[in-house]
């Protein structure tokens, strides 16, 4: 579904040096100043695609065009609402793989023969997880996230402190609760009283990184601070991210360290192609080194071995960055083997976090 007054998909999954297409940047719905819509796909090998679904006019004939394997449909001014769509390439219905709700029709297979592992739904106590919607004064627009809480949470009195966790690039707010398997894992952690109770934020971090910055100083955590029973206080609050989601973690480490005390980065590092920004990050830790050891009670960072493709620019980032400027962190390593950049490694990487917070 698509509304068509709220639109918006940035693709961060190019951040590795994958070569760009006109895919990557390719805005899935825009509406024209005349009040026409235009839906576009990028499909670059198909010989025939159409637009199908609730959007599509009744008794109207609709524009298209193809150009550099984008194929774009111009639906004449449709009336203000929502809409189901998908397209049809070369005989085959497919779901537009820019929309911000893609990935939530993937199908999801949780494959855990023994019933025991740390994240496979038991005969415990659930918590729950929460979709809600905030606005952001830095997008002027509103925007989603997923907020686990513990079982009892309801109807209990004390307040948490609270986990930001932030996905990677190409996923959205719903897929550490998905295929990252966070509320299992949290409810298990919880019932063999191996965490303390808090809840856990995770909002959408597919947005330009410095605007995500301040998207969570300055409306996510005041919503949540708002409208939930928590601690407030950087004692209070921690912050971890996965490969984008844990280059958004390090900007906010660098600009905001002081509102946080617990940081964990995993599979992600500052670039060991790009020297120059090393050193605007080098310098900015060496000027906040000294408060940043005094104020901050865990910084870990997290790889998946050394088929994860962020392994040596994590390496370079701790040595040029971390080390020469006498920033404290520690590193990580599953020991359990090199799973690489992948969900298998970032759900033993929550597992491993969880109790080390507050």
């Amino acid at each position: 579904m698509v509304c068509l007054l709220t639109i918006s998909s940035i693709n961060a999954s190019a951040q590795f040096g994958r070569p760009r297409t006109p895919g990557d940047t390719l805005t899935p719905v825009r509406i024209l100043e005349n009040g026409d819509a235009v839906f576009s796909i990028y499909a670059p090998k198909a010989r025939k695609v159409s637009l199908t679904g609730d959007i599509m006019p009744w008794g109207t004939q609709i524009k298209s065009f193809e150009k550099d394997g984008v194929w774009s449909f111009i639906v004449p001014k449709p009336e203000p609402g929502v809409y189901r769509y998908s397209y049809v390439v070369d005989g085959v219905k497919v779901i537009d793989p820019r929309s911000s709700l893609s990935l939530e029709t993937t199908s999801i297979a949780t494959i855990a023969p023994k019933g025991d592992e740390f994240f496979a739904k038991k005969n415990v106590p659930h918590g729950s997880v929460a979709q809600r919607f905030y606005y952001s004064s830095k997008f002027n627009t509103t925007r989603r996230m997923h907020i686990w809480t513990p079982a009892g949470y309801e109807k209990g009195k004390m307040k948490l402190p609270v986990l930001y966790l932030i996905h990677g690039g190409g996923d959205n707010d719903m897929s550490w609760s998905t295929a990252g398997a966070a509320g299992d894992i949290l409810d298990n952690l919880m019932a063999e009283g191996k965490m303390k109770p808090c809840i856990v934020v995770m909002p959408n971090g597919s947005v330009p990184t410095m605007d995500f910055v301040d998207d969570l100083v300055d409306c996510i955590i005041p919503y949540i601070e708002d409208n939930y029973n928590v601690k407030t206080g950087s004692a209070n609050r921690a912050l971890a991210g996965l490969s984008m989601g844990g280059l958004e973690t390090m900007e906010t480490m660098l600009l905001h360290y002081d509102k946080f005390s617990y940081f964990w980065v995993m599979s992600a590092g500052w670039f060991e192609n790009d020297p120059k920004t090393m050193e605007v990050k080098a310098a900015r830790l060496k000027e906040i080194a000294a408060d940043f050891n005094k104020k901050v009670k865990l910084c870990v960072f997290s790889q998946g071995g050394k088929s994860d493709i962020a392994y040596y620019n994590c390496l370079y980032t701790l040595k040029e960055g971390f080390d020469a400027n006498g920033v404290k962190y520690e590193k990580y390593l599953n020991l359990e083997g090199d799973f690489g950049h992948s969900w298998t490694t970032w759900r033993r990487d929550l597992n491993a976090l969880m109790p080390r917070l507050f």
